[in-house]
């Protein structure tokens, strides 16, 4: 191991710590620096640190050992990928649930980022290490919809900037359980680690990044045979992990579907068998990346794509109008 240390300037005030140190020592890349401090082989001010997305301060004193790279070797696969932009800098993916974005937890061959090797020639932004070229943001396997992808790293560092100031204009497709109260509104809670299951985010903590969430109730399917569920749009201010999971699901109506946050489907009692059949039938969150929008990295003009409902929630919302009063 490398052992590095140095002063916080100026020019690195309120600043991500993960930032301040990859951009002091360039041979090391962010997603190295993320793992440095999340080994807790960084300490802020003499303290074992493990916040990548902390601020520094001036004077903030930062010392870390370097630990190497882990090298992944990707393959190219050719993939029907839905394409619905691309240009010299980005690419606009529409991704359809079930396919995981970049590799990991034992899955390196069949996920987004393989087939968009594939697709680019390898020639994607590397800002995010090399088990992720390309990638800017991601959404979970079993979430649909709008992705935007960096050709390059200066692409990919204007894009990240401006989904780390919020200005990113996302919003999100979902059914949910009940009616919410009031119908439009807005949710606005900390978000951090559940502290029983650590693979699992809460809105119940004391300490965490501030979450804010907009909705819309789109329509309401209410009828004598059947629970209510509503159709929402959440467009997200900020965009923590399973954010809208996380919100619907602590405002008391979690998302169809969803085995992480959402109602186990047991024996329903006076319902249509239908209507029991469809919630079971259900293999994902009902939840879709409806919009995206940003200020283009080379044009610096504002973009602005859509997605409709898939398929397979197109159909849920047809099922469930016909059986509504």
């Amino acid at each position: 191991m490398t052992n590095y240390s140095f002063t916080v300037n100026e020019s690195f005030k309120k600043k991500r710590i993960d930032q301040v140190v990859a951009n002091n020592y360039p041979e090391i890349s962010r997603t190295r620096v993320y793992k440095i401090i999340k080994k807790h082989l960084l300490k802020l001010n003499g303290k074992i640190f493990s916040d990548p997305s902390a601020k520094v301060k001036v004077g903030d004193q930062i010392e870390f050992h370097d630990i190497k790279d882990e090298k992944i070797n990707l393959i190219p696969k050719k993939m029907n990928l839905k394409i619905i932009f691309e240009d010299s800098d980005i690419i606009i993916i529409d991704k359809p649930v079930g396919l995981v974005v970049h590799p990991g937890a034992g899955n390196f061959q069949n996920t987004m980022v393989n087939g968009l090797i594939y697709h680019c020639n390898n020639k994607l932004s590397g800002i995010n290490g090399t088990d992720r070229p390309g990638i800017v943001h991601r959404i979970d396997k079993d979430t649909s919809g709008l992705l935007v992808v960096a050709k390059n790293d200066q692409a990919h560092a204007f894009i990240a900037k401006q989904f780390e100031e919020h200005v990113i204009k996302r919003s999100y497709l979902v059914f949910v359980h009940g009616i919410l109260r009031p119908l439009h509104g807005r949710i606005e809670t900390l978000i951090g680690r559940n502290k029983t299951n650590r693979q699992k985010m809460s809105a119940e903590v004391s300490r965490g990044k501030k979450a804010i969430t907009n909705y819309e109730t789109i329509e309401v399917f209410k009828g004598s045979k059947i629970l209510d569920i509503s159709l929402v749009k959440c467009i997200l201010q900020t965009g923590r992990t399973h954010q809208i999971r996380v919100h619907m699901s602590h405002k008391g109506n979690p998302i169809l579907g969803d085995q992480t946050y959402g109602k186990k489907i047991k024996k329903l009692r006076g319902v249509d068998k239908q209507f029991e059949d469809i919630l079971k039938s259900l293999t994902r969150q009902a939840l879709h990346a409806h919009t995206l929008g940003f200020i283009h990295p080379r044009t610096n003009q504002d973009v602005f794509y859509t997605s409709q409902l898939p398929n397979d929630l197109n159909n849920l919302k047809k099922r469930l109008e016909t059986l509504k009063n």
